[in-house]
C-alpha cells in the first residue's frame, strides 16, 4: 500500500462498501466519489464510515456495494454551511484503494494523528461510571488548512487528558469509530444522525522542548 505521505495523519481501513459510489465535488476537473464503508469491531458491532476517492485512482475499478476494499489515506474535516447552520464533516481520503479478501481484515481500522488541542478538554463519568474526556483535535494541513477532529479518551487517559490545555500538542493513535443518535427537530419529529469520532487507546505528549514525552499507553 502507499508509503508515507503525511506523518501527521494516517488512517487504514479494511472493510465492506455498503453504499453505491455518490458524486462529491470536483477541484480542476478532477471528480471525486463517495461511499460507505462497513469497517468491523472485534465484537459483532462495525463502524459505518465515509470514504472520499479521486475517480482517477480507482480507474476500472468495481467498488460497487459488497466489494471488500483496503484503504490508506487521511482523515480530513470540512465545513458544510446550509440553511440550517455550519456542519463540520468527516471522511477519509483515500491515497490509496486496493481490493481485498472478506476475511483479510488483519487491521481494518486503524489511525495515527498529531496535532494541537484546540479547546478545552471536557472530562466526565457517565451513567455507568466510566470516565470519558472529549478533545477536539487541530491537525495541520498543507496550504494553511487544518483538519478539527472530535476525540475520545477512556479511562486513565480521560483522567490524565482532562488537564491537558488548548495549544498543548499531542499524538494520538486509536481508530475511527461512528454512533447513531436521535435529534429532535420538532415537539413531535426526531431524525437519526450519525457522529464520528476518534476513540484514542494511546497518547502521548510532545514537550515544547522536544527532549521528553509523556506518554500513556
Amino acid at each position: 500500500m502507499l508509503d508515507n505521505v503525511n506523518v501527521n495523519n494516517e488512517v487504514h481501513l479494511a472493510g465492506t462498501i455498503v453504499s453505491a459510489l455518490s458524486f462529491s465535488h470536483e477541484v480542476y476537473g478532477e471528480r471525486f466519489l463517495t461511499f460507505c464503508l462497513k469497517v468491523p469491531r472485534l465484537s459483532d458491532i462495525s463502524d459505518y464510515i465515509n470514504v472520499t476517492v479521486s475517480e482517477r485512482l480507482i480507474k476500472a475499478m468495481d467498488l460497487s456495494a459488497g466489494t471488500s476494499v483496503e484503504i490508506d489515506g487521511q482523515f480530513r474535516s470540512y465545513n458544510n454551511y446550509s440553511s440550517t447552520g455550519n456542519r463540520l464533516l468527516l471522511t477519509v481520503f483515500a491515497r490509496d484503494i486496493a481490493l481485498c479478501a472478506d476475511d483479510d481484515f488483519k487491521n481494518p481500522n486503524y489511525i495515527y494523528l498529531n496535532g494541537f488541542i484546540c479547546k478545552a478538554p471536557v472530562y466526565r463519568i457517565t451513567p455507568f461510571g466510566r470516565e470519558i474526556t472529549d478533545i477536539l483535535l487541530a491537525v495541520n494541513r498543507a496550504y494553511n488548512k487544518s483538519d478539527y477532529m472530535p476525540c475520545i479518551a477512556w479511562g486513565r487517559n480521560a483522567r490524565f487528558s482532562g488537564n491537558l490545555a488548548v495549544g498543548d500538542n499531542i499524538k494520538i493513535w486509536g481508530r475511527i469509530q461512528s454512533r447513531e443518535y436521535q435529534k429532535k427537530i420538532s415537539e413531535e419529529e426526531t431524525v437519526t444522525k450519525t457522529a464520528f469520532e476518534i476513540s484514542i487507546s494511546k497518547m502521548e505528549v510532545i514537550q515544547k522542548d522536544e527532549k521528553s514525552d509523556s506518554e500513556i499507553v
